[in-house]
């Protein structure tokens, strides 16, 4: 075992040790930001604004039609289950690699190494897809808004650099300028739903029947309510619904940088994940019930479903309100792309500080001293998304369904491309990882026996979950060309199921290789955690 001394005498734990000494200048910055930071960061990430102007009118118009709500109490109840188990094994280990040290520690290092590998892609890919998303609304908000055509490309390299800059510095300013945005997506669409409360809609407040679970496994029916609407399938609502928390989970990457984070990331996973979900079943039932069954359904499913929401905000709250509105589509994905490269930085400096070369450990696996960010692994996710950017800008077209060939259409690679080929993919490497968590957290307590735990939460809690996890990517794997919409055909969507497994074999063919050539790097392999939150009870 390796150890330096700090000034005051006492040691420095370096990655051989697995413990990371808050006394260490040299480390993320320890107590940086509080539970409602990390909250904040967390939820940014699955950025409600954006979940909400554009999952629900899938899920209306092509799913479980007015059943929506019920979909997304659904996911609720699976995802809370999911992180009982979850922030369980949180108590214990504090690691910024997250997933990658949970399951380590639970099933092994090579488990670990093929797992945080396919979370460190998706979160990788997930800032570039938001960046997408981003540029597309920005150039057509200020197309429609103030008739200035932008292209949305220097818009995408504008919004990358930024971030860059923005969390090159401590995590609390990219913490308070999170929290600035999400108050403001939350504050609104919650007057929304409150407008509806008073006005009522045209059905009652009733329309849909949201509390009835048995909503969630209804196909939309064709020709619902008169409207003409082709028929939907239930699990491509109940699909978008799981998809709408990507990124909650992240609350377990900032452990290291938290006050407390033996209580800080249970807390804030807990309440992410049960806000979110009541949240968003709320509004779902209130943009069903504000509309009607028969408009929300024919609005979710035109060419503009978007206006589901707007023509909503405008009748509701009035022309000012619809304007911040559409800005904070712009500024929500914004936000979000920076939640996610924080998250994918702080995956990449876990892996990179255990690393077998001593060049990336040196590198990717170090941090700014001054500002206590991992700023090498932040400037590295950003030079990723920009060539991600580029690549898809170059490279790719637009399919048409129907259509014999692609149709080169420029101003829609950010948003069918980028924007939804990437958030796809990710999604997929999310949910297998956290079913790998799932049962990483049976074996900590149970096989390996680290810990007693109790049976519901680390036992019962784990196990519905992983079956959760399972069952959404079972509707993803299901309805993968739906899902992708235009870019169904593209060779990137094609390829993407052994892109995923291509990404497992390599994770295990390391960590094999590693456990060969040089066990002592293997050892060290998830191990890495925060010495004071490390062992406790």
């Amino acid at each position: 075992m390796t150890t330096e001394r700090l000034p005051d005498g006492g040691p420095v734990a370096l990655p051989g040790d697995h413990h990371v000494n808050p006394k260490d200048e040299a480390r993320l910055k320890a107590g940086a930001v509080g539970l409602v930071g990390v909250l904040f960061m967390a939820v940014a990430n699955a950025a409600p604004i954006t979940a909400m102007s554009f999952n629900v009118p899938i899920a209306i118009g092509y799913g479980n039609g007015t059943g929506v709500s019920a979909g997304f109490l659904f996911a609720t109840i699976v995802l809370t289950i999911f992180t009982i188990g979850f922030s369980a094994m949180a108590r214990y280990i504090t690691t910024t690699g997250a997933f990658y040290g949970f399951i380590s520690q639970g099933l092994g290092q090579v488990w670990g190494m093929a797992s945080g590998l396919l979370a460190a892609v998706a979160y990788i890919i997930f800032e570039a897809s938001l960046i997408g998303g981003f540029a597309y609304f920005a150039s057509d908000a200020l197309s429609s808004s103030l008739g200035i055509s932008i292209n949305w490309l220097p818009i995408a390299v504008l919004g990358i650099a930024i971030i860059a800059a923005l969390t090159y510095y401590s995590i609390t300013l990219a913490a308070s300028i999170l929290s600035v945005t999400l108050v403001s997506e939350v504050l609104l669409l919650a007057a929304l739903g409150i407008s509806v409360l008073i006005k009522g809609g045209p059905d009652g407040l009733n329309a849909g029947n949201p509390f009835s679970i048995s909503g969630a496994f209804t196909d939309l029916p064709e020709n619902a309510f008169g409207t003409g609407v082709a028929a939907g399938t239930a699990a491509v609502g109940i699909f978008f619904a799981f998809w709408s928390w990507i990124g909650y989970e992240t609350t377990a990457v900032y452990g290291e940088e938290s006050k407390e984070p033996k209580k800080i990331v249970p807390r804030a996973t807990i309440i992410a994940v049960v806000g979110l979900g009541l949240f968003y079943t709320f509004m779902s039932w209130m943009v069903v019930a504000g509309q009607g069954n028969a408009k929300a359904v024919a609005l979710s499913a035109s060419s503009a479903p978007v206006d589901l929401w707007q023509t909503l905000v405008q009748s509701n709250l009035g022309t000012v309100p619809l304007g911040l509105y559409k800005i904070l589509l712009v500024v929500g994905s914004f936000a979000c792309a920076m939640a996610f490269h924080n998250a994918a930085s702080r995956y990449l400096y876990a892996m990179g500080r255990e690393a077998a070369w001593p060049g990336i450990r040196n590198s990717l696996g170090k941090v700014n001293v001054k500002h206590g960010s991992p700023a090498i692994a932040s400037f590295t996710q950003s030079a990723i998304t920009l060539v991600l950017v580029l690549l898809f800008t170059f490279f790719t077209h637009v399919y048409v369904a129907g259509d014999a060939g692609p149709v080169d259409t420029p101003a829609l690679v950010p948003y069918v491309n980028i924007y939804g080929i990437l958030a796809l993919i990710g999604t997929a490497m999310i949910l297998i990882v956290q079913t790998f968590t799932s049962f990483a957290v049976v074996s900590y307590f149970w096989v390996k026996k680290t810990h007693t735990g109790n049976w519901f939460t680390t036992l019962v809690c784990p196990i519905v979950g992983a079956a959760g996890m399972m069952y959404a990517l079972f509707l993803l794997w299901q309805n993968r060309a739906f899902a992708a919409g235009l870019a169904s055909e593209s060779m990137v969507m094609t390829a993407a199921p052994f892109i995923i497994l291509g990404l497992i074999v390599l994770g295990f063919g390391y960590a094999y290789w590693v456990k060969s050539a040089k066990p002592e790097i293997y050892a060290e392999i998830g191990q890495t955690t925060l010495q004071e939150a490390h062992e406790r009870v």
